[in-house]
């Protein structure tokens, strides 16, 4: 048992076939996987709660109650006050689930049919209710269950994955246990780590249960999990600027010039030799105030615009952007170009109107703008983030990065990378636009779209949780901004 997550994340059916595996090929009984299930999920119990002195555990009737069950037998034999709920009557459990109950029962332990009317008074609360075969909609008693538990004032436990959580997409089934911690079994399911399974599953531990010999019979991972690495190389003693790239950024609108000036000195901060920004010409000067490093060209028409692509080895645009004539006019010229490009904001928008494909960019919707460009709604696409995901990459072409909790990251013919780095003091304006930033700064210095997206994705999420450091609530864009030069250089 290790909160140290393995890469690889798999779809519910792959995990199947690697429980298959242990059992049929390894030889290792279904109820002996059970009872080191139980028990790894009692290990993290304790860890998290060592003052527990009772426990209620809720049990639904298939292999995820029985390893409630098992806990609840641990937990009898280390003196705790255990009660459990059974959602499914015991006498009509099957297989190992069965005699991980009369396991329970033979130690004396409290079975009761009839949920409270509130779980308040136990120390803990145990979800072993529905495991990661849900594909419906969750509603009766089930339902009625979860409400209790996120309810509950103390600490959740959820045994593999929390229940209503759809183990392949992350999306909520109707209701779902909002956990503090989540342990999970043999192989991590990617529903954790995207859409709403960060907050659904808090703490994540990862056991393999003694069989980690099965993990390949569930074939390749359906998506990889994202850790921050360097992927630049060491500079030489006699660097100079024209060896690490110059970045154009095109954007700052009226009243928006902040989001071009974020993105341009993100783009600094992360190594580009040169940085300009083309923005409106009533702001030109003043935009880099503060900043002398930044070049800033005033630019009303796309010949001006022309002669900054000219100079620049890659261009990001959409920060600040907007949608005016003005803006659909800088867009036009920007994908003219053979120039690599970072594509965001209003500039996703305007691309949703007059689609193109190309394979030399990085895409970098949220939902509501990933929905305009498939021609879809945020919920469908917080629905089913990874099949998202894959619309845009075959509509767009190039690399797309769908934000939000557990960013997807993914190109045409690979396996997508899930990023579980970041914080909920990101909600703020600004955080795209110094990601667009990072991503083009990459490029700049030699790194392709996908090399550039990984590490990109994943420093600004490593900034984002050392500025946190002090604290979610408050924190702004340009907090990120020493971190990640801080970071970059480690």
């Amino acid at each position: 048992m290790t909160d140290r997550l393995p890469e690889g994340l798999y779809c519910a059916e792959q995990v199947r076939a690697m429980d298959r595996y242990a059992i049929e090929h390894m030889k290792v009984p279904g109820i002996v996987l059970m009872q080191r299930a139980g028990r790894a999920a009692f290990c993290v119990l304790r860890h998290h709660w060592p003052e527990a002195k009772s426990i209620a555990v809720l049990c639904g009737g298939g292999n995820n109650g029985g390893d409630g069950y098992i806990l609840a037998r641990y937990a009898l034999d280390e003196g705790l006050a255990v009660t459990v709920f059974a959602l499914s009557p015991p006498d009509r459990l099957q297989g190992d689930a069965l005699l991980a109950w009369e396991s329970y029962r033979a130690a004396k332990g409290e079975v009761t049919e009839t949920l409270p009317i509130t779980l308040e008074g136990f120390d803990v609360v145990v979800d072993a209710l529905l495991g990661t075969g849900l594909d419906r909609e969750v509603a009766g008693k089930y339902a009625q269950a979860i409400s209790h538990i996120n309810a509950f004032s103390g600490g959740v436990l959820a045994i593999d994955i929390p229940s209503g959580l759809h183990a392949d997409t992350g999306a909520i089934l109707g209701h779902a246990v909002e956990a503090d911690a989540s342990v999970t079994f043999i192989g991590l399911k990617r529903g954790l780590f995207t859409g709403e399974g960060p907050a659904c599953a808090g703490k994540i531990w990862y056991a393999d249960l003694e069989v980690a010999e099965a993990i390949p019979a569930g074939g390749k991972p359906a998506a990889w999990l994202l850790s921050y690495r360097n992927l630049l190389p060491p500079r030489r003693r006699t660097a100079h600027k024209g060896h690490f790239g110059h970045v154009l950024v095109v954007g700052g609108e009226v009243g928006f010039t902040g989001a071009a000036r974020m993105a341009a000195e993100a783009a600094l901060r992360v190594g580009a030799g040169l940085v300009s920004v083309a923005t409106r010409k009533s702001h030109a000067a003043y935009l880099n105030l503060g900043r002398p490093e930044i070049m800033a060209h005033g630019v009303e028409t796309p010949e001006e615009l022309e002669r900054l692509l000219q100079r620049a080895t890659v261009a990001a645009i959409g920060p600040g952007l907007g949608q005016s004539e003005w803006a659909k006019s800088l867009l036009r010229s920007v994908l003219a170009s053979s120039l690599p490009l970072v594509v965001d904001a209003d500039a996703l928008n305007l691309l949703a109107q007059v689609p193109a494909k190309r394979e030399n960019w990085i895409l970098t919707p949220h939902p509501g703008e990933a929905a305009r460009l498939l021609g879809s709604t945020s919920a469908a696409v917080q629905k089913d983030r990874f099949a998202a995901l894959a619309g845009l990459i075959e509509r767009y072409g190039g690399v797309s990065v769908l934000k939000g909790a557990g960013t997807l990251i993914g190109t045409g013919g690979q396996i997508p990378w899930v990023c579980a780095l970041g914080n909920p003091g990101m909600a703020s304006g600004g955080m795209g636009d110094v990601l667009t930033g990072v991503l083009a700064g990459l490029m700049a210095q030699g790194l392709k779209p996908l090399e550039a997206a990984r590490m990109g994705v994943s420093l600004h999420a490593a900034a984002a949780d050392a500025a946190a450091a002090k604290g979610e609530r408050g924190m702004l864009a340009s907090d990120l901004l020493p971190w990640l030069y801080r970071l970059l250089n480690r």
